[in-house]
């Protein structure tokens, strides 16, 4: 039997072609849809007629699905019969704030059932904030024979012994990607489960595992997989053995070092700056866990062609970063701790003209006596230097509406604005006044913006400004801001893109809530927490908008009457049935209340499996 006839055989049956006169063969039209790379495109395709929509559901081999509960395994597969790639995102955003119940649900299993009854074939598996057991990713081991990339992001409830199972039976494994998971860290003895001959490897990432791993394993690993163009390892992975990593892979694109604390004799000093000067590939650095300034200047020969530079877990002081970025002239992304200060930014704005990307983390958001950290000047310099910033994430302690301003005046172009004034209630340090011009000059200026988040003194002023001129804005983010139900609703009835409304500490009540009802349904996703709004509030929404789930989560002790916690989604899989007794469900959803697509019937939530 010749492989194309095998091929055949793994597939579902094509439904009958439409009796409607085709201008072109299923096959042409097919072929042609395959090219469309955007799940907005495709998803505009699939509404023309039925047949694109056809054509659409089977040509297409990667689905995107932003809630784990807006839809049933089961529907997908209906949906989209040749999926070979999935991506599946789990629990809310403030479960990394820890504000989800642990037990709060998104586990993968029920998925991986349905996958291995009608997608055999699938190869890559990319989950984000979702449980994930060892007995899951055993039986994901033995279940997909073609598995070749798994990728955890903010998982939980998996240890080193599912990933033992996962390097012991997938023999074509290309990727695994291990970040920022709740892992039950065993040991790393997970990694020598790969066979001797194994080497197909391009990426690996396991750069938040804490325990050592089997070095010598590590080391014939990377030598043979000639392809490997990503590792990241542990903060345990020492310079010397970095060295040792590096001469079997000269050809790595992406490197997330481990310690850079170890003492070197001037021989391995030597070695290690020989070393990274042949490493001309790199585009990408990350790691330098607990760095010495001392052993900084051996990167800088790797600097060159740099694109991002992740710096999120290097406590650098603005000297040390000044010295680094004069080695990276070609750097579009950067991520720091504020530990740089203004000085190190002044820096970033004076090195980095090509800049598009500058996250600035908190070295320690909970310390409020901290001396170091960045003020509005370190990010006005950077707005003069790096005129194609379009994403800012800028954790600070102090801020100006006149600041600002001159940010975006300069920056006109952001697409995700994302300010964090960490003192809740904080005004202009200056003029004592609240933040809202800040804000509006932001959504007057930025016309292209899609994400914000807002922080600070805020009133309603704020929302009405961005109701009135964020256009295009699709998530917005809200922390102990606004005065009244007007702020919420100005929102809700000026932002005609939204699809992400997060709230939480805020006086917003069950007008607000109530206001949105027509809205959400073109949402992904509301969240309100510890907010004013009421179970009688939950209920009635859930009671007029049948097509929504409406889960509140309780906490312990807490008043009967209150909503504490609000998460309201657009589903056609109708309530959960696996919610755990702190998480009420109120919807009431009835047969034929699903979204339908107005001429064929089918639901255009997943033809637009974008995010």
């Amino acid at each position: 039997m010749d492989p194309y006839s095998k091929r055949k055989k793994e597939l579902p049956e094509r439904p009958p072609e439409s009796t409607r006169p085709s201008p072109f063969p299923d096959e042409v039209l097919e072929l042609v849809l395959g090219l469309l790379k955007s799940n907005k495109d495709r998803s505009s395709v699939s509404l023309v007629c039925k047949d694109w929509y056809n054509a659409e559901s089977w040509s297409r081999t990667h689905v995107f699905i932003g809630n784990c509960y807006s839809v049933s395994p089961e529907i997908v597969a209906r949906r989209f019969p040749k999926i070979r790639s999935v991506t599946l995102k789990g629990k809310p955003r403030f479960s990394d704030f820890n504000l989800v119940p642990r037990n709060w649900g998104a586990d993968i299993q029920s998925w991986l059932v349905v996958f291995a009854s009608k997608y055999p074939f699938l190869e890559e598996l990319r989950l984000k904030r979702m449980t994930v057991t060892d007995e899951s990713l055993e039986f994901l081991a033995l279940n997909f024979p073609n598995f070749k990339a798994l990728s955890l992001l903010s998982c939980d409830g998996f240890s080193t012994d599912g990933l033992a199972a996962i390097a012991t039976h997938c023999k074509n494994l290309t990727e695994l990607d291990i970040q920022e998971n709740g892992i039950d860290d065993k040991s790393g003895n997970w990694l020598g489960c790969l066979p001797e001959n194994f080497s197909s490897l391009e990426v690996l990432n396991f750069a938040n595992l804490n325990s050592d791993v089997n070095f010598d394993a590590l080391e014939r690993l990377v030598s043979r997989c000639k392809s490997l163009k990503v590792l990241k390892v542990n903060k345990n992975i020492s310079l010397e053995q970095l060295q040792r990593l590096l001469v079997c892979t000269p050809q790595l694109t992406e490197l997330g070092t481990g310690s850079i604390s170890q003492e070197l004799t001037e021989r391995q000093y030597t070695e290690l700056e020989n070393t990274f000067k042949h490493c001309k590939n790199l585009d990408t650095l990350s790691g330098l866990w607990e760095v010495m300034t001392p052993y900084l200047p051996v990167l800088y020969p790797a600097c060159t062609n740099l694109t991002f530079l992740n710096l999120s877990y290097a406590a650098l002081q603005g000297l040390e970063l000044a010295n680094l970025l004069r080695h990276c002239p070609q750097l579009r992304r950067l991520w720091v701790l504020d530990t740089v200060e203004d000085k190190g930014l002044e820096a970033v704005g004076s090195n980095c003209p090509l800049l598009e990307e500058l996250r600035v983390f908190p070295a320690d958001p909970f310390d409020e006596e901290i001396v170091h950290g960045v003020t509005e000047a370190g990010f006005v310099a950077v707005s003069y230097g790096c005129r194609r910033l379009h994403y800012v994430l800028y954790f600070c302690r102090q801020m100006t509406n006149a600041a600002v301003a001159t940010i975006v005046q300069n920056c006109p172009n952001f697409t995700h604005f994302r300010l964090c004034i960490m003192n809740p209630g904080q005004p202009d340090y200056m003029t004592n006044e609240p933040m809202d011009e800040a804000f509006g000059a932001v959504v007057k200026t930025c016309s292209k913006l899609q994400r914000l988040s807002v922080s600070g003194l805020l009133t309603d002023l704020t929302f009405e400004y961005v109701g009135r001129y964020a256009k295009n804005l699709e998530t917005l983010s809200v922390a102990f801001a606004g005065t009244s139900d007007w702020g919420m609703q100005c929102v809700l009835g000026g932002c005609t893109k939204l699809r992400k409304l997060e709230i939480r500490d805020c006086p917003f009540g069950n007008a607000a809530l109530l206001s949105g009802l027509e809205k959400y349904e073109s949402m992904r996703s509301l969240w309100m927490s510890s907010c004013n709004v009421t179970m009688n509030g939950c209920r009635l929404l859930a009671r007029e908008m049948p097509r929504l789930n409406v889960e509140v989560m309780k906490e312990e002790g807490s008043d009967d009457s209150q909503a504490d916690k609000v998460y309201v989604y657009r589903s056609v899989a109708g309530p959960r049935r696996d919610a755990p007794p702190s998480v009420l469900t109120l919807s009431v959803f009835t047969e034929g209340t699903s979204p339908k697509c107005r001429r064929w019937g089918c639901n255009p939530y997943f033809c637009d499996m974008d995010g």
